[in-house]
């Protein structure tokens, strides 16, 4: 399912962002995982950051697998 720019998924106004994780973890030499974009310290950080927080991270990730 895709998320909106927020995050959030469709349908689901003001809903908490869902994760990115796309279940294809492989962390490249800088630490960016190929299947979602964050970084390593982005995936570590996601279980405690706040939901302004996890919404910076997916548009971080994303940018980063539209740029390759």
């Amino acid at each position: 399912m895709k998320s909106d720019s927020t995050g959030a998924e469709p349908g689901q106004a003001g809903a908490p962002a869902a994760s990115p994780c796309r279940r294809r973890c492989c962390l490249n030499e800088a630490e960016r995982c190929l299947g979602c974009g964050r970084l390593l310290a982005e995936i570590l950080e996601w279980g405690h950051a706040s939901d302004e927080r996890r919404r910076v991270i997916r548009r971080l990730a994303e940018a980063r697998l539209t740029l390759g």
